[in-house]
Formats: C-alpha cells, structure tokens, sequence
C-alpha cells in the first residue's frame, strides 16, 4: 500500500470496475430466501402433531363421520391459518426493517468522483469517505485528515476510533478497533473528517461479511417443547392402539358383531387421540407471539417465547443494549477540584458556565462525532437558548487532530470583538501541554482524569484563549493556551435497565454483560445497571482458557470485556455445555453469531443490523431491554398455561376412554356414539387451546427461580395429577349411570343424565386447572372473557340438545327431570371441592 500512498491513485475504470463486479459479484450481504406463505404452510404441515390432528379428521372423513372430520379438519386448518398469518406478519416486519445494508457511495472512476450504489463497489475502487457517509466496504486508507470512524457495530466500542494513512502495515495485522488504523470497514460510520481509500474487500469477504457467513455453520437450537409434545404424543399413540384393540376384542367375543366391534374401536381410539395437542401447541405459540408482539416485541420463531421463560443466563451486549450508544456529560473539574455531576444538579454554577460554553467552541459546528453532540446539548442545556455559545459567531480556522498531538482547536471570530477566541479539547495530558503547565499541576490533571477514568468515562480536557486576528500561527501549539477544566463523557444507561435486570435477578436469572469496551467502563456501566460484579474476564483470558476452564470462571463471571466477537460465540457455548439456558441480546454484526448460537437470540429492532435480526429468533422493536422483562413473563406464562391445558386433556381422556369402555366390558348400553365424541371435543378443544392460552400468569411467574434445563412438559406429578382428576371424574359418572340404570330410567334417560353429569365435570375440572398455585375463589374471580364465553356457548349447546327434539333425538337423550338436573350439578361440585381439596398437597411439585 505504499506506493497507493504516495501516487493517489486516480481510481478504476468503468470497464475494469464492471470486470471485477462481474468476479466478484455484488458489494451485499447473502440474504435468506425469503419464507413464502406456502413455504411457511408447508413448514407447519410437517409438524407430527398437526398432521395428526387432519389425519384424524381424514379417517373420520373415510368412516363417513362427516360432522366429527369436519370438526378436526376445522381446527386443523385454523391453526395452520393462525401460524401462517403471524409468520408472514414477521416476515414483513422484518423486511421493513431491513436497512440498506449496500449504502451509496462515493467513489472515483476514469479520474472522475461518482456517486453509485453501494452494492455495485468493486475491490480497487477508490472510496471518497467524509463526515455521515457509511462506509461500503473494507479499505486501505490513502489519505486521512482528521478522520474519526464509529466501528461500535462490529466491536461494541461506543466511542469513536482515529484513522491515519500509513504504510507497511499487512493485510493480517488489523482488525476492527483500535486507535491510528489504516483501514476502514464496511458498516461503519464517519463521524469527523476525511479520507480517501482503496478498497480491499467487498460484500462476503469484508468483516461484516465474514460473521454473516460464519452463522451458515452454527444451528439453531431445536425448540425442547416441541420435542417433548412429540414423545407424549408417541406414548398416546400407543395407549389409544392398546384401548382400541381391547375394544374389539370385548365387543366381538360379547356381542359377535366384528364389524361393528371394528367400527366401535376406531372410534374409541380416534376418542383417545391426542388431537388437542396439536391444536394447543400451535395456537399457544401463534397466540404467544401476537401477544407479545403487542409489547413492541418480534418473534421471528414462536417457540423461543416458551424457552425464553425458562432461560437462566441473560447475556447482553453494552453498546446499544444496556446504554444509548449516545455519549451525554456525565462530569465536570476543574483544576482547583471543584467537581459537578449535571444529573443530579439542577444549574451549573458561573464557574462551570465556561467550561460548558468552551467544550462547545472546541467542537464542530454541525458535529457528527458524538461526543461533540453532547458537548453541544449540555451547552445548550446549560447556558440556556439565549446567546448559547457567545452570540452571533464565525469560524475562522480549524487546527485538527494529529497522531502526535490528540487535540484539536477551533478559532472564532465573535460579534462586537475585536479578538478571536481559540478554543481547544482533546486528550487531557495533550491539553495540558498546550497550556505549558508546570509539573505538580499537570500531575493534578492526570490524578484528576484517572479518577474520572475508572468511572468509566471518557475524559476530555478544555482550554480557551484570546487570540490577535492578524496572527494565527500554523500550530495549535503556538497558542498560549488557559485550562478552563475536564470533562467527562459517558454513553448513559437506557432508564429501564436497573429495574429490569432486578427483575431478572429476582426471577432466577443471571445477567451476564459481554462488550468489547474497556474493563473499567464495562464494570462502571455493570455497577449503574445492578449486575452482580464480582470478578471481570477480559477477551484475552478468554482467550488463553480451555473451554472446560472457561465454562468453570463462566459460572461466576458477570462482566467480559475487550471480548472478539469469536470469543462471544465460546463464552455462550461454554455456558450452553455447563447446562445453563442461555438468552444472548446484541445489535452489532458481532453479536450475531453467538445470537444465532444461543438458545434465545434477541436482536435490537431499531439500532440492530440486518445480520443480527436474521440471527436471532425474537427482535425488540423499540430497543428496550425492559421489553426482555416482559418477554420472559410471557414464556412462564405459555408454559404454565400449557401444562394447565395439557393436564386437562389427559384428564378427560380418562372419563371418556372409561365411559367408553364401560359398557363393552359389562354390557351395558353404549353411551357414546360418535356425535357425542364431536360434542365432547368441541368442549375440549376450545377451552384447553383458549380459555387456558388466556389466562393471566401465575403470581409467583416472576419470583421463582427458572425451570431446570432437563424438566419434561409431562413429569410425574402432573401425569399423576390428571389421572387423579380423570379418575374421579370417571367414578362419579360411572356410579350414576349404573345407578340411572339401576332405579329403572331407560338407556336414553341414563345417558343423557351421565353426559351432562360428564360435561358439568369438565366445567369443574377447567376452574381447578385454572391456577396451581391460587385458592379456587382467587381463579374464579380472576378475569377471563375467553372462560365466560366458552361455558356461555357450552351451556346453550347443552341446553339445546336436551329441550330441542331434534338435537335430543340425534344425541339420543331422554327428558331430565329437576332432580336429575340437581344429580349432575351435584356431581361438578363434589369434583370441585374434592380436588381443590387436594390440590394443596401436589401444588408445589406441579409448579415447577
């Protein structure tokens, strides 16, 4: 690159740039297919429980039992309708979303500058950098005056970088960061200055590019509940194979019909399949989604919400996530130790007024760089709108930053003076040169600026003098500058975060903070935030260990800093193989492989790039990270509200299956027919997929600690739970129609006293269900619009088909008298006192 240095090369050529662009391809990142509404149908047709929920509805639609295929089929495709709407909504966010990832740039060709998009920049091209332009594509820079890069996307340093020209550097020495480069990176912004530079790397090839195709070889990982469902629903397979044969067998060596014995056991199996859990599953992810989709949060694959509820280790980024990435005064000095905090105070005092007033003058006057933006706001905010920086004002000369001297002074020229006013910041032992002060003061500077250093802020020394017009020296340097004082930025916590993060911590969760920034300024903003830090491990020491070294110190670090983003992705699998379940926040390029990598990757919607919300499986649309908060909650709640749907079906399943059977093995009259099992699924399938997936979160959610990374969505409590409730049920109802029978009431009359003794039993087992933790009269009164107008619904269905001859005709049900009536509400209220009686005893196991 130095003889590119020294001859400025004049750029490509039309035809020699049209050449590389057809070698090379586009200047872009490799984006994902975009996922169709067909694909995304078809991805949801390969789910086992769907494709048993319509092959049950198929078989039904073969046996010619047109209103029960009808009914599965019906959910069938409401929930392939639900999953398809909410993915393709995603989708269309995200495309939204998506910013342009191949900006304009400026670029010179046959001699000529050029504006031309961003994807058409070729390797050799000649990049004409200035302040607000994004930067194309990675470059070797030719010539650089003042030039300041924001590289925060791919380090995570809030805080500009300077750029220099310079030869004998290779191509293998740099990497993004760090102060005096020569290179330039695609994605990263100009904040002061300007440059020329030859382009070395594009699209694929450049930085960014390498993380994006680095995610290709990490996989995603396979949603648990989905796993665990799959397993249940084999396991019912068989129990339903082993009912059906049984059967059969009872009804054809009882009766002698086969036929007939054949037809009734593909009912009752069909009557035992766990249809509902396709249902459930599908429509709590669907539904889980749009809820929290109404917190400003995106989830780009349903089932991380549910993995997200029982996630142990929160890792996040600083830079953007847990702060602004805006720098704010946070600190004034001055040299006789006179000290100002402007967050807690209401004015600055005179003596600071000047220091407010300098700090603007020695910036910009229309800044990109942010520090210099919150030089201009803290002025304005303290000097007031009037006359804010002196009056009316021009610039005169502007003396800029060099490698040997980290400082740079403006010279104005004020309204009604005579005099110019020079003004001067930078480095605060460079500022204190240009004020020629003696050693004890310049040692106070330094004191004084390492004191504000370990509060992890960026430290900015000011000084002023008057000039005569008619000569301006060549060097700053020439200059007999005044120390006006120090200042100290900080990139300010986002408002939410402490609350959040002692919300996560009272959950059971551990927040862990992994930036590339220094160690003082990451355990300065770990401190603000009210992370746990005790011990910090920089990029270096994560380096040097061994992974199972590092998934020992991962156990009780809180804070990494000087992290590479190869060393994010080894910190969040070291904690991954030390059993934690790992949720990982970012918005940079550099966080997206360890996003991709972890069990819940969260991506920044507004900041965030396009590689890091294509990373990751849910997107905070307004980058707030107590928006993680509430995301979390709603994980707990789906899987609570899931197992409290999932013990419903397996309870009722028990009565049925028992009812049916009963008579086959005693010879008794049937009691179901297949428009009672149509009946009985349009009860079960609404209240366990919606009065259920509506119920609000335990009161507990967010007090207790995370479900171990092992638990099954089925553990032995809850199995013995169900069949306990199903059990009690089938008693009850079995006891009154051998005893309806008994007392002489015809088969019609008994069956319909039994059915309506079942149904009013299932009311009673979804107000037990409703909470495992809460009284019944604390469920009960807890608001549910779905619950009312499900048992609303249930009730004029149940009425109907006993006072409507037609529908007591199809059901076969005889008249019932007040009596019988009392008989069945009878039997829901001995089910409901009964098991909240009992529910004390299994409480604690089924919440955890």
């Amino acid at each position: 690159m130095s003889g590119a240095a020294k001859t400025k090369p004049a750029g490509l050529s039309e035809a020699d740039a049209k050449a590389r662009l057809a070698e090379d391809g586009a200047n872009e990142l490799p984006r994902p297919e975009r996922r169709s509404p067909l694909r995304i149908a078809c991805e949801v047709l390969r789910e086992p429980m769907l494709l048993l929920l319509l092959g049950g509805g198929l078989i039904y639609l073969v046996l010619g039992d047109l209103k029960e295929a009808l009914i599965l089929l019906a959910f069938g495709a409401m929930s392939i309708v639900i999953t398809v709407v909410q993915e393709t909504r995603t989708e269309r966010v995200l495309d939204a979303l998506r910013d342009l990832t191949s900006p304009r740039a400026l670029v010179v060709r046959d001699g000529a500058r050029r504006r031309i998009p961003g994807r058409e920049v070729v390797r050799g091209d000649l990049l004409v950098l200035g302040e607000g332009d994004r930067v194309p594509a990675d470059a070797a820079l030719v010539d650089a005056r003042d030039l300041q890069i924001d590289e925060s996307l791919l380090t995570g340093e809030s805080v500009p970088v300077r750029k220099q020209a310079a030869d004998g550097i290779a191509a293998a020495d740099h990497r993004p960061g760090g102060e005096d480069q020569p290179f330039v990176y695609s994605g990263s912004l100009v904040v002061r200055g300007e440059g020329l530079a030859l382009v070395e790397a594009t699209g694929p090839r450049s930085e960014i590019g390498k993380i994006g195709l680095s995610l290709r070889g990490l996989q995603a990982e396979p949603p648990r509940l989905q796993q665990q469902t799959a397993r249940l629903v084999r396991l019912c397979f068989l129990g339903g194979a082993v009912v059906s044969l049984a059967a059969v067998a009872l009804y054809g060596l009882s009766r002698g019909d086969w036929l007939q014995a054949l037809l009734a056991g593909v009912a009752i199996g069909m009557s035992m399949l766990p249809e509902e859990f396709g249902v459930v599953l599908t429509v709590f992810m669907a539904m889980g989604a749009w809820r929290i989709s109404q917190a400003r949060v995106l989830t780009r694959r349903a089932a991380a919400i549910e993995v997200l509820g029982s996630a142990t280790v929160l890792c996040t980024d600083k830079t953007g996530t847990l702060t602004q990435n805006q720098m704010s005064v946070a600190e004034l000095r001055l040299l006789d130790g006179a000290r100002l905090h402007p967050a807690g105070q209401d004015h600055a005092g005179p003596e600071f007024t000047e220091l407010a007033r300098c700090g603007a003058l020695a910036s910009s006057p229309e800044p990109f760089d942010p520090m210099e933006k919150a030089l201009h706001l803290f002025a304005r905010e303290t000097l007031g709108d009037g006359d804010t920086l002196g009056g009316e004002r021009s610039l005169v000369r502007t003396y800029g930053l060099r490698p040997d001297l980290l400082a740079m002074t403006q010279v104005w020229r004020m309204a009604g003076q005579a005099d110019l006013v020079a003004c001067a910041k930078g480095a605060p032992e460079a500022v204190a040169r240009l004020c020629r002060l003696n050693d004890a003061d310049q040692q106070l500077v330094r004191d004084a600026a390492g004191a504000m250093a370990k509060d992890g802020l960026r430290v900015l020394g000011v000084a002023t003098v008057i000039c005569d017009d008619n000569s301006l020296p060549q060097s700053q340097q020439a200059f007999a500058f005044r120390l006006v004082g120090l200042v100290g930025l900080a990139d300010p916590l986002r408002p939410h975060v402490p609350e959040a993060v002692r919300e996560c911590r009272a959950a059971g969760i551990r927040v862990v903070m992994i930036t590339g920034d220094y160690p003082a300024t990451a355990v300065a903003i770990a401190s603000q935030a009210g992370l746990d830090v005790q011990d910090v491990m920089t990029g270096d020491q994560v380096g040097l260990a061994d992974d199972t070294a590092l998934a020992a110190r991962a156990r009780h670090v809180n804070v990494f800093a000087r992290v590479l983003p190869e060393q994010k992705l080894r910190i969040v699998q070291a904690m991954k193989a030390d059993g934690e379940i790992v949720a990982m926040t970012g918005d940079g390029v550099n966080d997206a492989p360890s996003l991709k990598a972890a069990h819940i990757g969260i991506a920044m919607g507004g900041r965030g790039t396009d590689v890091a919300r294509e990373a990751s499986s849910i997107v905070l649309l307004d980058d707030d990270f107590g928006s993680i908060v509430a995301a979390i909650r709603l994980g707990r709640r789906i899987y609570d509200n899931l197992r409290k749907a999932m013990a419903f079906i397996f309870a009722v399943h028990v009565p049925i299956a028992g009812l049916a059977l009963l008579p086959l093995v005693f010879g008794l009259p049937l009691i179901f027919s297949p428009v009672h099992i149509a009946f009985l699924e349009l009860i079960i399938d609404p209240v366990c997929s919606l009065v259920f997936e509506a119920e609000r979160e335990e009161r507990d959610a967010m007090k207790r600690p995370p479900r171990r990374a092992d638990a099954e969505l089925f553990s032995f409590a809850l199995v013995g739970w169900s069949v306990l409730q199903g059990a009690l049920t089938f008693a009850l109802t079995a006891a009154i129609f051998a005893g309806a029978l008994r007392s002489g009431l015809a088969a019609d009359e008994a069956r319909a006293l039994t059915f309506v003794s079942l149904v009013i039993c299932f009311v009673a087992l979804v107000l037990v269900n409703r909470s495992f933790s809460t009284s019944f009269a604390s469920a009960f009164f807890r608001p549910n619009p779905a619950l009312a107008w499900i048992f609303a619904v249930v009730a004029a269905v149940l009425a109907t088909t006993l006072l409507w001859p037609p529908a007591s005709s199809l059901f076969r049900f005889g008249p019932l008298h007040a009596d019988d009536l009392l008989v069945t509400l009878g039997a829901g209220l001995l089910v409901l006192i009964v098991l909240e009686a009992l529910k004390p005893l299994w409480a604690r196991r089924l919440r955890f």
